[in-house]
């Protein structure tokens, strides 16, 4: 009985992988990428209708595909729906804007301190590699590149410091986040200060200093959050 068993089993065909082979993005996300980055270039401006059929043919896809674009969009709070108008640009307010950094410094001064107790030699040496290019992006001018490094250092950061449900609720602000991000580091020496309050939270991560990481952490948004709202006005 066990010799049979023995040959059924190697008889059997071999189970191929679950996992799901991607080549390409699909249609829809491409889509989505394409219409959120033209809404936080300012493309498209704050209040502008957007026009399904207009859509259609600037992004060449189907209604179906703009209709789902736009929900999702609307879920970000990119676009929001006004009556007797259909979707429209969303503006961001002051007090909307308070509020995210207000939201960012409580989270990311946490974060912040927490890491400095914990961070080991390779998530050190991450994140800087990650300023670097953050750095880089904002000498070449590529704000694009500046918004998606500077995401990557913060999920990192949040990561390592074991601050996931933290990091799940700023993902739910991204997009307000990042709209908010284009809008100040084109700003007059922007580059050059983000560069020393972002090394001042590397200096103190380094150091195993949580106060100081905390307060790095936080003067950091006070200082975006006074520009943004210098801009805002």
């Amino acid at each position: 009985m066990d010799a049979n068993n023995a040959r059924m089993q190697a008889a059997s065909p071999t189970h191929p992988p679950l996992k799901v082979e991607r080549a390409a993005k699909t249609l829809r996300e491409l889509a989505l990428e394409n219409m959120r980055a033209a809404i936080l270039s300012g493309h498209f401006k704050p209040g502008q209708r957007l026009v399904e059929r207009a859509l259609c043919e600037e992004l060449d896809v189907s209604r179906s595909i703009v209709r789902e674009v736009l929900r999702h969009l609307e879920a970000e709070a990119l676009i929001e729906t006004v009556p007797h108008q259909g979707p429209v640009v969303a503006s961001l307010s002051l007090d909307q804007a308070a509020q995210i950094y207000d939201i960012r410094a409580l989270l990311e001064g946490q974060a912040a301190r927490v890491l400095a107790r914990r961070a080991d030699a390779p998530t050190l040496s991450a994140l800087e590699a990650i300023n670097a290019r953050i750095q880089a992006a904002f000498r070449a001018q590529d704000h694009a590149a500046v918004v998606t490094q500077t995401t990557a250092f913060y999920q990192l950061m949040f990561e390592r410091a074991g601050q996931g449900m933290a990091w799940d609720i700023l993902r739910t602000l991204n997009a307000r986040i990042n709209r908010l991000r284009l809008m100040t580091i084109g700003s007059p020496e922007r580059a050059r200060d983000a560069a020393m309050e972002m090394q001042a939270i590397l200096n103190a991560l380094q150091a195993g200093d949580a106060d100081a990481a905390q307060r790095a952490a936080e003067a950091h948004v006070h200082k975006v959050s006074a520009i943004a709202r210098g801009l805002l006005t």
